[in-house]
Formats: C-alpha cells, structure tokens, sequence
C-alpha cells in the first residue's frame, strides 16, 4: 500500500449506523475472502493476545474460523542493516514468511505470496533496489530477479507451503526495482516481470501469477498500464488492484475499472488491499492514518457497522464482474494491533522516512484494541461459507445499539426512565473516555443517589433472540442489570459485572412470541456510580 505516515489528530464524529445488512452475493467455489498479516509474527512477539467471543485464541485460527480462506504475505529481501538490525514493520524475511505460510496452510487457508523485490516498503512512491543489488546491470538484475524468485518458492515449496498466488512486485503503479525497471522503460521493465514470473513457475508448479497497481478506481492507469505490459508479452493471471475509498476513488469508479479491465484483458481481478476504519479511537495514542475527513469522504461510518457495510459492498461489487472474473478481496494488516511500529529507527534511516515509530493502522484492522474479534469477520463466512454462519438472518433488530446517532446527551431510538424525574439527566450519551466503538457510548452516572433504566421497545419476527451488549461497570450499586420482557415469556435478566475493561453481557435464548420485545439497562445507584455501555445488539438465532 502506498505509506502514509503523516498523522492527524483524531476529531471525533458520530454517523448513523447502517440499519440493513444485505446477503452475501453468490460467487465462484474460488472466490478469495483473505487476509493480509505482515506484521502478525512481530505483533505476537509483543505480547498481544486476540480473542474471539471472549475466549483467547491465535489470530489465524480466529480468522479461519471465521470464514478467512487466504493469508497474503509480503517478503522483503533483507530487511535488517548492514549491523543487523531489523526494519520492523513485521521484518519479513523468509524464515517469518515460510513460518506463517505453514501455519494457514496447516489451517487449510490458501498463500497469497507479495514479492516486494526490496529490502523493506515497496510502494508507488518508492521502489528500492535491494541493497545487494544495487550495482548490478540491467542483464544481471534480471537473472538476479529470475534466481531469487526461483530460490523463494523453492524453499516455500520443500517447506510445505507453495504458495497459491504470487504477486510479482507491489503497487508497481510506476514500475519496480527503480530507476531500472520504471515505467519510463517498458522494454526493462517487461523484461524484469518476465524474468520474476519465469522465476516463480521454475520454483513451483500450478501458481497464479498477479500483477498489482494501486488506486483502484483509476481506469485511464490501469488501461495505460497493461496495455504496455501486453506489448511487453508479459504473462500473468490476475489484475489485482489497491482500494482504499478514500485514496482511490468511489466504489462506481471501482467498478468500472474491474468490469473493463476484466473484459478488456480476460483476466480475473482481485482487490488485494483493502480496509476501512472501525472507530477513530487511536490504539497506540501516536496518531492513526485514518481520520474523520476520510469518513467523511468515503460515506461509511468508522464504526464496526460502517466496517462492516463497506466490506459488503466492496464484495458486492467484485462479484459483479462479469463472466465471473472476479476473484475475491484482501484486508491489509487485520491483526495490526497493539504499538508494533511501521518502522525501527533502522528502517526509517534506510528510506529516509522519519515519520517517528507508530502504529498508524491499528483503527482499520478486524480486531478492536483490546484484541477482540470483530464481527465484521463474521461477513466472511456468509461468503465463503466457512466460519460461524451467524445468528440466522443475523440482522440487528435495535435502533443505535452503538449510540453513534442523537442530539447532545439523547440516543436516538432510546427511551429514559427515571423513578424521580429530576434523575433522568443520569443517563445520557457521551463521547468522551473509553468507547468500545465508534465515537458514542450510554453512560450512567450522578453526583447524587438514582434509580433509572433506559431501554427501547421493537416490533421483530417471533423467534429465538440474543441480546448482547458491551459494558464497563464501577459498581456500588444495589442494581446493575440488562434486561428483556415483553416478549411473551418472563422477564430474563443479566446483572453487569464490575469491571474496568469493556466486558461482552448476554441474554441467550429469549423466545419471542408475542412479536414483539422490550430490551433495557436498569441500575439503582448510590451518589457517583457509574455504568458505561456500547455495542447492544438483538439477533435472531432461530
């Protein structure tokens, strides 16, 4: 992806969460839902955990699970100094390549490999030589490439984990292994793609071959570029594009792109990079890449829900392309959590980029800073068909169960109770502290004693529900509690646990059969208790 490091400070914003989730749309037995897990290795190495309903697991399995059926990772030549020390950014070597490859190929995922051809960040504003071959000619950086790609599928392959698809080279928009191989040069530049792709099928056999630009939604480039690389003879099988909706264009432009790329090739198209944000909390409080501008510009809300629907969109739209050409989506980094760095001092020295280490990404990954799974993941399995299928139709039937929408301290689509009217001011809406997602939480709280509930009232098809929420409790209280009624059987009921860290609360199994149902939060409270809630959900189960 192209690396930008330059930060913002966050300016918080609240949308209203998209209310309607559409199905899956079918597509081909081979269509890719993956994953993209440069950083996995040093992530772990750090200490961070993921969890997948509150229960510990390894980020690969929880992906699997979830329905994830490819991995991509990229391979830096060498990427330590010439003292040793390491880039960062994942430091992707072979050994960590090799390493993770076997552990989603042991999951039954597919290897998406991403052959930078440099010794640390490849992208459109950068293409470096490796160090060892920077003096080399033109004719010895060919068979240079052609040996090197060669030796790392090779290895890949007596390791067992041959990968599935090969990209020769990233976002090479401008070309790659510059000057030699820019776009200013076509014949060098064929003549190097040639040489990594020759390479790649005398290491491996049944390998796809995918060439990869970024900004997706530029056809005029994409249509300048392989028309070049078709007069350069240069075989492959997959287009595969960057989208990012607030650097590349509208999901329209995208479309078109891939419809017209597709056709006028008769190649598959992939989107082997993409994401969008989940929240603008910034994890790691050294500035995110992501911000409210960029919300603003792409239409989707940076919440889990927003997330979520612009995935279902993107899907859609790949699935689209005619005569079945396309080939499936990559979200970039989705474990890239916790302070991992882009970058060591090493590295940033290296490309002369001394943006200063951070984790810029940490609020466009599939898991929450904390390490829990997103459910956005679940949207992978109603694709693939893998993973957990979901609550049924899975729709949420609550109005703003995230609070993202109101008007100052009021949620839209929440009622307040108060046992004395003067106490309905203790429960409101707040944009300030921790917030399990999106901008907004409910909160309850006075300086004063209170007995209050908040709750709302739907009409929902008769079934078997869950009500889940996520809360953060100081306790004191004489009552703390979620609650659902009215739904033709008795009162069900969970107390909030006391706790300072965001806590997933159910209601299992609520048999509605009156057609319609009552969900709230009830506390009776001494002076300063204080309760935080996110994320309420009712889901149909069966």
């Amino acid at each position: 992806m192209r690396r930008m490091f330059a930060v913002a400070l966050v300016a918080a914003m609240s949308f209203v969460a998209f209310a309607t989730a559409s199905p899956a749309q079918a597509v081909r037995d081979d269509f890719y839902m993956g994953v993209d897990v440069g950083t996995l290795a040093e992530v772990e190495a750090a200490g961070e955990r993921f969890y997948d309903d509150g229960v510990q697991g390894d980020a690969l399995q929880i992906m699997a699970d979830s329905g994830a059926n490819l991995v991509r990772l990229r391979l830096w030549n060498d990427p330590y100094s010439t003292s040793g020390q390491a880039y960062g950014g994942g430091t992707n070597d072979l050994e960590k390549t090799i390493e993770l490859a076997q552990r989603a190929k042991d999951l039954g995922m597919d290897v998406l490999l991403d052959l930078h051809y440099s010794d640390f960040w490849a992208d459109p504003g950068k293409q470096i030589k490796p160090k060892a071959w920077q003096s080399l000619s033109y004719n010895q950086l060919v068979t240079a490439v052609r040996d090197y790609s060669r030796d790392v599928v090779s290895q890949m392959t007596a390791a067992g984990a041959t990968p599935d698809i090969v990209q020769v080279g990233n976002e090479i928009t401008h070309g790659m292994l510059q000057p030699t191989g820019s776009t200013s040069n076509w014949n060098q530049l064929g003549g190097l793609l040639k040489a990594g792709i020759e390479g790649v099928h005398a290491g491996g056999s049944g390998i796809e071959i995918a060439l990869h630009l970024d900004r997706g939604g530029n056809n005029g480039a994409y249509r300048t570029w392989f028309d070049n690389a078709r007069a350069q003879g240069v075989p492959y099988d997959i287009i595969a594009l960057s989208y990012y909706p607030y650097w590349h264009g509208t999901m329209s432009q995208l479309r078109n792109n891939m419809n017209d790329v597709a056709s006028r090739y008769g190649k598959d198209v992939m989107v082997v990079e993409t994401a969008y944000a989940w929240t603008l909390q910034d994890g790691d409080g050294r500035g995110n890449i992501f911000t409210s501008s960029h919300a603003q510009e792409s239409g989707y809300a940076a919440t889990v829900q927003g997330q979520t629907q612009f995935l279902r969109d993107l899907q859609d739209a790949i699935a689209d392309v005619p005569n079945d050409r396309g080939r499936g989506l990559v979200w970039w980094e989705a474990a890239w959590t916790g302070d991992t760095s882009w970058a060591t001092p090493a590295g940033m020295s290296y490309i002369n980029d001394h943006a200063g280490e951070s984790n810029s990404w940490d609020n466009q990954t599939l898991f929450d800073h904390n390490g829990n799974k997103l459910s956005t993941l679940d949207f992978f399995g109603e694709v693939t068909g893998g993973g957990d299928p979901g609550p049924g139709p899975g729709q949420d039937e609550l109005t703003n169960g995230g609070f993202e929408s109101g008007s100052g301290r009021s949620a839209t689509g929440w009622n307040v109770w108060a046992q004395n009217s003067a106490d309905s001011d203790a429960v409101f809406r707040e944009t300030r502290g921790s917030i399990y997602q999106g901008t907004s939480k409910l909160t309850f709280w006075k300086g004063s004693a209170y007995t209050a509930s908040a709750y709302q009232s739907q009409s929902v098809p008769n079934g078997t529900y869950t009500l889940t929420a996520w809360v953060m409790n100081g306790g004191g209280q004489t009552t703390a509690r979620m609650y659902a009624k009215g739904y033709g059987g008795s009162e069900r009921q969970a107390n909030l646990p006391v706790t300072s860290q965001w806590t997933k609360v159910s209601i299992t199994g609520v048999q509605v059969t009156s057609g319609r149902i009552e969900v709230g939060f009830y506390s009776v409270a001494r002076a300063g208790n204080w309760i935080n809630i996110d994320a309420v959900s009712l889901t149909r189960t069966a």
